[in-house]
């Protein structure tokens, strides 16, 4: 594990901030916003390729991200730190529920490099050649590929949200030669937009994606400074697998303690360690079942 002297964290200031003209824009026509669009996901794609940027954290968050934004359309109350508690402390067995299930697809759906068998794992639901049917109907530029993707799940699963937007966001990936799927069409649209057809779903694509490389960015920003300190203190810590724990941090969302490779006081005490040198959070504000992360 390589990691960052104190004195690198300040070269994350050359992790380039989304321009201005992106951001401040007010376009209204569907050939303006496409326009917005294509130097966000530029600007996006860039900043996709930095080393300095936790890059399986970054999709984890932005899993989150859609996950919250699905359960929110679906009518249902449950937000981000009720999502993580579905997941984190699931047993064998157990039933994640409707809300869970929702984040499971979307972690699922960024773990692994895209393939017909990585989104089958995320979407159990539709037959592995459907998918790969689906993910072919989109063809050209990426917001062509994703509206079309989107309108074909949908005319033939009008209940299939959550399936149409993870497609939707693969064929985005699989246009910009993204060997990964990054989560950016859920959180930037409403359910009324997914019920769209023609440009009308088009402007909506291109002005969702412009928020959300907008978010990513930002993200992708803040992420990398707090991965640059994590590592620049992690020599400090002394506990036999510490590397491993702060490796699972910076990869992870959110961590228990007790998932750490170390006995559970062990465990606890390099995370309340870790908050305290500001390396890391305690993001459930609880004594007890908290979750840690960057």
């Amino acid at each position: 594990m390589i990691y960052a002297r104190p004195d690198q964290i300040s070269d994350l200031d050359t992790l380039p901030p989304m321009p201005a003209w992106v951001t401040s824009a007010r376009a209204e026509t569907l050939e303006d916003v496409a326009f917005l669009s294509g130097a966000a996901l530029n600007h996006l794609h860039l900043v996709l390729g930095r080393e300095d940027v936790p890059q399986s954290l970054l999709r984890e968050r932005l899993a989150l991200r859609a996950a919250e934004a699905c359960v929110a359309q679906s009518g249902r109350p449950e937000r981000a730190g009720e999502l993580r508690d579905a997941i984190a402390f699931l047993q064998p067995g157990d039933s994640p529920g409707p809300a869970g299930e929702t984040y499971l697809s979307w972690q699922r759906a960024v773990k692994r490099p895209v393939s017909v068998k990585a989104l089958h794992r995320a979407i159990p639901g539709i037959e592995a050649g459907q998918i790969a049917e689906w993910v072919d109907a989109g063809q050209g530029a990426p917001v062509a590929r994703a509206a079309l993707v989107l309108e074909t799940v949908m005319s033939a699963a009008p209940r299939a949200d959550v399936s149409a937007l993870i497609l939707a966001d693969t064929a985005i990936a699989q246009a910009l030669g993204w060997d990964q799927l990054v989560p950016l069409l859920a959180a930037g649209l409403k359910r009324a937009d997914l019920r769209k057809r023609g440009d009308d779903l088009r402007l909506a694509y291109h002005r969702a994606l412009v928020s959300s490389a907008v978010e990513a960015v930002r993200l992708s920003t803040d992420l990398a400074r707090r991965a640059a300190h994590l590592k620049a203190v992690a020599p400090k810590l002394r506990a036999k697998g510490a590397g491993d724990a702060v490796e699972m941090l910076l990869t992870r969302d959110a961590v228990a303690p007790s998932t750490l490779p170390l006995p559970d006081r062990a465990a606890r005490r390099l995370c309340d360690r870790l908050v305290d040198l500001g390396a890391v959070r305690e993001l459930t504000g609880r004594d007890t079942f908290r979750l840690y992360g960057v």
